[in-house]
């Protein structure tokens, strides 16, 4: 197709918007399949396939439109499937299977009537009460009605503020023209057209927004080093190597919403003077890397990268680069050194990337989630931006809720938010009744917050108070019945099998950290074991040479610092707690 020039987004954008218009208004129901990852590893496929079939054969598959999306965050309910229908509100389904699929097609997208059992509702127990109240106070005709609340009703949705998530279940991740739709590229449009370098890393810089990789660096301020940096060779590079357990939350916008990584790119290569890029993904993400490829290739069909984007005269190629699974990748310099086709193993900085990165050539190094915020702040202004979030923390943060709780899935919200709040409000608290023991904050380099901080705000400064690190965004709910012990256990073994053994620190001190811990566990602990726990955690912290090994240790610091006790009865002999596990 013919490459689009700064005009034709606006242009496109109307006629996407009236072809859609026009499109709906020609289909009575519109059914949406959410299709990332977790949907698909839950049977979304055959759902898909089984709905496709039955659209074909009906009498009225003219009236029905049938589209997909990624994740809608909920994972924990997938397979799930929404249906807008001319006069309703939308209904979105949870936990589907052949059989529960079957019977909403008939009854709803054949007769109009949705089933409540099936919906996603406030709560299971809460639906339960509201069905019995219901049933006595309301007529009949109201019951199914108020059975199906709105998203906005539903605490998991309505707790949460969606920005970088913003296009969640709404767009198709391979329909260039759904993102473009959505203002898609317009921010890039106004970075290459209205604003030069200087301009577009003072509206970064002033927005607040900091790194989402881990150590929450000023974004600004790193793309302000490489732009003064000369050389006619610079890259911008996306970091996508999630390796934390329990973390997905970059897989999730690749899967999603890839073009909005891709324009964040553009941005950012048009500040520092870049004209190539990389995204550093996963082997382990193949429908990310699916979806990216072909991203890539509509965003170089329509002319927003490659040569003369726009025609604006500013030039910029993207290319994918698969990482082999080393959680070690991803640290920048072993990043980098991984592409270059070396062994990934970090190098001593400085020098920075921002003087010599990949190719000893300056560098900007983002990670997935920090990138696809860059399009909005330059559309919207760095004040709306910062207009949530703390003083020192601007913004929203997307956490992976995993664990003991009964809400498992994406959340996005305002940096601040407290602890109890995502785990209570939006993931629905602890299943069984349990109580509440301690947060996995910051994957294997973060650390265990308890209970007694769950009014803790969550934010770069307080998280780095209590022990932890923000990360990029892994968030562990563990109960009262499992173990510090192990919980330090679970997380050292992982740092000790991931370590890339170049420095002796890390190679040696997370492997005798490993060996006592498990000693512990197994009940050969012995006096003195805590204090040595101590020692060598805080030597491996000072000494490291990458932020691997320096990370290292704060989970076993966090859980000796608010759960000593369980370490002096393990060693005791009284082994109180059942043992850590990740996933159920």
């Amino acid at each position: 197709m013919k490459k689009l020039q700064v005009k034709d987004i606006v242009k496109i954008k109307k006629d996407i918007i009236n072809q859609e218009l026009i499109l709906r208004q020609s289909k009575k129901i519109n059914v949406i399949v959410h299709m990332g990852t977790c949907g698909i590893a839950s049977g979304a496929q055959r759902i898909l396939d089984t709905l496709l079939k039955k659209i074909a054969e009906s009498k009225i598959s003219k009236e029905i439109m049938i589209s997909r999306t990624g994740c809608i965050g909920f994972c924990g309910r997938e397979p799930m499937v929404t249906i807008e229908m001319s006069g309703q509100e939308p209904v979105i389904y949870q936990e589907l299977n052949q059989e529960k699929i079957l019977e909403i097609f008939e009854q709803h997208i054949l007769r109009g009537q949705p089933l409540s059992s099936y919906a996603l509702a406030r709560g299971r127990q809460q639906q339960v009460k509201e069905r019995i109240k219901q049933k006595r106070e309301l007529p009949s005709e109201a019951i199914t009605e108020k059975l199906i609340p709105g998203i906005e009703e539903i605490p998991f949705y309505r707790n949460q503020e969606l920005r970088v998530l913003r296009n969640r279940g709404l767009i198709d991740p391979e329909k260039i023209e759904d993102y473009i739709a959505r203002d898609g590229y317009k921010g890039m449009a106004q970075a290459l057209t209205a604003m030069n370098p200087d301009e577009i890393i003072s509206e970064v810089m002033t927005s607040g927004l900091r790194g989402r990789g881990g150590a929450g660096f000023p974004t600004g301020l790193k793309w302000q080093f490489t732009a003064r940096e000369k050389s006619e060779t610079k890259y911008v590079i996306c970091n996508a190597d999630e390796g934390d357990p329990g973390a997905y939350m970059n897989r999730s916008i690749l899967e999603g919403d890839p073009h909005s990584v891709i324009e964040g790119m553009v941005i950012a290569a048009k500040a520092i003077g870049a004209h190539q890029g990389y995204i550093y993904c996963r082997a382990e993400y193949p429908l990310a890397i699916k979806i990216l490829n072909k991203a890539i290739d509509q965003a170089k069909e329509w002319g927003l990268i490659g040569v003369d984007i726009l025609g604006t005269g500013f030039d910029f190629d993207l290319k994918i680069y698969r990482g082999a699974g080393a959680f070690v990748c991803g640290e920048e310099t072993a990043l980098m050194r991984s592409i270059e086709g070396k062994r990934g193993v970090p190098r001593p900085r400085p020098p920075f990337p921002a003087k010599a990165g990949l190719w000893e050539k300056p560098t900007v190094l983002n990670n997935t989630e920090t990138l696809a915020n860059i399009p909005q702040i330059i559309l919207n202004g760095s004040t709306w931006f910062a207009s949530v979030g703390t003083e020192k923390s601007k913004g929203t943060k997307i956490f992976a809720l995993t664990g003991d709780v009964n809400n498992v899935g994406l959340v996005e919200v305002p940096i601040g938010t407290t602890l109890e709040t995502i785990i209570f409000n939006i993931g629905g608290g602890i299943p069984e009744g349990k109580k509440f023991k301690a947060a996995q904050i910051g994957g294997p380099s973060g650390g265990c917050i308890p209970s007694q901080h769950l009014n803790a705000p969550i934010d770069y400064e307080t998280i780095k108070e209590l022990g932890a690190i923000m990360g990029s965004g892994g968030l562990i709910v563990i109960n009262e019945d499992k173990s510090a012990v192990d919980i330090a256990r679970f997380f050292m073994d992982f740092c000790q099998e991931e370590s890339c053994g170049k420095c002796t620190p890390c190679r040696e001190g997370t492997k005798r950290l490993s060996e006592i811990l498990n000693n512990i566990w197994e009940g050969k602990g012995k006096e003195g074991d805590i204090e040595l726990l101590e020692k060598l955690a805080n030597i491996l912290k000072d000494t490291a040479l990458c932020g691997l090994g320096q990370t290292a240790p704060n989970p076993v610091l966090t859980t000796i610092r608010y759960f000593r006790e369980e370490y002096e009865a393990q060693i005791g002999g009284k082994k109180r707690h059942k043992k850590f596990t990740l996933y159920h």
